[in-house]
């Protein structure tokens, strides 16, 4: 049996976390959100004390990544995932904004991008994986069957993930919050490994003025094409 993989890249806040969900509820394939090993071992690095030594500890930190214990538990209900760091559910705590520039320091560094990157290709498995990040149809699956590329004003993100914050409990300001987008996009799309940006055969969808139910249909449409 053939092992279909569909890539959904883009920017932080663009829905491509719920969507990716969705989509592999939909086709009942497996999920990688690449986002989330990062962001994981971002918080395993600071609660280790390793975070503000990632130059003269390096090996160690490789370490670290190559044996990360992580699950992905799925919820059908409302397509959200469970994630658990040595068996601890980080679910809510890797989602917030400190994590999250966590993820984004050590995605700048070749040697750590390059130990997450076996453990990625190895969530290939048939039927099928939907992979959500920001390299997937460039660096990590190149071959993928369908790429798409998921993006939004900064925003309409950043009043997203104010929302997102709120709902599990979090105190969020829409200026901290746009900044913080702009601040990562710019370190995103300039950085030398594996910038952030479409892939050449990429479908690129803007959801600034779209539902999550008009983004599904679309990205069912454009992957149907593509499997038939």
């Amino acid at each position: 049996m053939s092992i279909h993989v569909i890539t959904i890249d883009g920017p932080s806040g663009s829905g491509k976390g719920t969507l990716a969900s969705k989509i592999a509820q939909h086709y009942g394939y497996y999920l990688l959100d690449s986002g989330a090993l990062y962001r994981l071992l971002g918080l395993s690095l600071k609660n280790k004390g390793l975070l503000t030594s990632l130059d003269t500890r390096l090996t160690t930190c490789v370490d670290c990544a190559l044996n990360l214990d992580i699950q992905f538990k799925s919820n059908t209900e409302d397509s959200s995932i469970q994630i658990l760091l040595e068996g601890e559910d980080v679910s809510s705590i890797i989602r917030t904004e400190e994590v999250g520039a966590y993820a984004s320091q050590i995605a700048t560094i070749p040697e750590l991008r390059a130990a997450l990157l076996q453990r990625q290709h190895d969530f290939a498995q048939a039927p099928g994986l939907v992979a959500d990040g920001r390299d997937m149809g460039t660096v990590v699956f190149p071959n993928a069957a369908a790429k798409i590329y998921l993006t939004a004003s900064a925003q309409s993100r950043a009043e997203r993930r104010v929302k997102q914050l709120q709902a599990i409990g979090l105190d969020a300001k829409i200026d901290a919050i746009l900044a913080n987008i702009e601040d990562r996009d710019r370190r995103d799309m300039e950085r030398s490994v594996a910038p952030l940006k479409p892939a050449e055969d990429a479908y690129v969808i803007d959801s600034s003025s779209l539902n999550i139910d008009q983004v599904f249909q679309a990205m069912v449409e454009y992957i149907d094409s593509k499997l038939a």
